[in-house]
């Protein structure tokens, strides 16, 4: 009696499972919220010595590896996705740094500096995220230092942080 008991429970945990397992791919998995990074522009007599089309691939970039498994991040968005944003922002002071400062100082100071302000819009166009943020250049470098400054990876790795305050999902 006992075998038959344990047998019946057996069936009942397999017939389970496998029920589960049939029912799980037809429910609808949640989709993660897309996020559409526009380039940034510069406000009224900024002057920025860096090519903003590759500051926006490198943006693109480190968002994916930092936020790719929150959100779905592109350059352009797909046609029938239902929650998606566009991430804008502007760039409104620049400082370049100083070289003197940095070698008398050290500690950081003297780096190159910038603000920005950057946001969120839904699919209607309204801000549903605003921030501004002062980024300044990393101590060591980065590969892409000639084209797109010492700011590149500050910039994006500082969005990516915010990102998270957002609460998109």
């Amino acid at each position: 009696m006992a075998i038959a008991v344990k047998e019946g429970i057996s069936r009942v945990v397999v017939l389970t499972l496998v029920l589960w397992g049939l029912w799980t791919p037809l429910t609808p998995a949640q989709e993660k919220p897309v996020i559409v990074v526009r380039p940034f522009v510069m406000a009224n007599g900024v002057s920025w010595p860096y090519d903003m089309q590759r500051m926006h691939m490198q943006t693109l970039a480190e968002l994916q590896n930092k936020d790719g498994k929150k959100y779905d991040i592109t350059a352009e968005p797909a046609p029938g996705q239902n929650r998606c944003f566009t991430l804008s922002g502007e760039v409104l002071e620049w400082h370049p740094g100083n070289r003197a400062e940095r070698w008398a100082v050290g500690m950081g100071a003297g780096r190159e500096s910038a603000k920005i302000r950057y946001w969120l819009t839904d699919a209607n166009g309204k801000k549903v995220f605003e921030h501004e943020d002062t980024i300044r250049a990393e101590y060591w470098g980065n590969q892409y230092a000639d084209s797109v400054g010492q700011l590149a990876h500050p910039f994006a790795d500082k969005i990516a942080g915010r990102l998270g305050q957002a609460k998109l999902n």
